[in-house]
Order: structure tokens, then C-alpha cells, then sequence
């Protein structure tokens, strides 16, 4: 008596129907050399279902995409809005001081001396809010 070994395989049968449109499509593309309506049909349901995948992470890291936008946006607002600040208040200046005489050598010096104590401040203020802990930009200050 002959012994009827079964083959073992790495993949499952299924059994589907198909619309009579999508199933000449699949005959068509599988009438190919070197593809058959099993690779087609496995490699379709894979991109489908890391389609998915995606989807998770939109889920999962979109809240917190969106959040880093909105905190972007706000910055970029308060930025846009300290820039015309300054701008303004340089227009003012250079109005003000448009009909003075010229300087002295004196004052001229005097001018830059506090120019430059004027930038030295400003970078040790820079550094000190480097050094202090971070602060909480999700919150409205303007």
C-alpha cells in the first residue's frame, strides 16, 4: 500500500469572488511572463494593509504634529509682530534725529561704547535663557 504524503506550504487558500470588471483586469496582468494572479493579488493586499499601517501613525504622532504646528505658527505670529516693532520704532528714530547737527568725535564714541554695552547685554541675556529650564510654548502670551 502507497502512502499519500501531503505537500506542506507557507500559504493558505482562499477562496473569493471577484466583479466580472476587476477579474479580466487580473487575467489581463497576469497574462504577463513571471507573474501569476497570486503574486498580484499578495502584493496588492500587502500595500493595502500597510496603508493601514500608516494610518496608525497619523493616529498615533498626528495630535502631536498638529500641536508643534499650532506652537510653530504662534512663534512665527509673535516673531512677524516684533519685527514690525522694531521696524517702526527705527522709522521713529531716524525721524527724530533726521535735522540734528552731526555728532562730536566725543559723542560719536560715547555712541558706540554704549552700542557695544548694549550688545554684550543682550548676549548675556541670550545666554541666560539658554541656561534656564524650558519653558512651556503651547500657551498664548500675545
Amino acid at each position: 500500500m502507497g502512502t499519500i504524503l501531503a505537500m506542506q506550504t507557507s500559504k493558505t487558500r482562499h477562496q473569493f469572488y471577484l466583479p466580472d470588471a476587476l477579474s479580466a483586469k487580473l487575467d489581463a496582468l497576469a497574462e504577463k511572463p513571471g507573474t501569476s494572479k497570486t503574486a498580484i493579488l499578495s502584493e496588492a493586499l500587502s500595500a493595502w494593509l500597510e496603508r493601514g499601517a500608516l494610518s496608525d501613525l497619523d493616529e498615533r504622532f498626528g495630535p502631536r504634529l498638529d500641536r508643534q504646528s499650532r506652537v510653530s505658527e504662534r512663534i512665527e505670529q509673535k516673531l512677524d509682530m516684533l519685527t514690525e516693532v522694531v521696524g517702526v520704532f527705527v522709522q521713529y528714530q531716524l525721524t527724530l534725529v533726521a535735522h540734528q547737527p552731526p555728532f562730536s568725535p566725543e559723542t560719536q564714541k560715547l555712541g558706540r561704547e554704549r552700542y557695544q554695552a548694549l550688545l554684550d547685554r543682550a548676549g548675556q541675556q541670550a545666554a541666560r535663557r539658554r541656561n534656564a529650564p524650558p519653558q512651556d510654548l503651547t500657551k498664548e502670551t500675545i
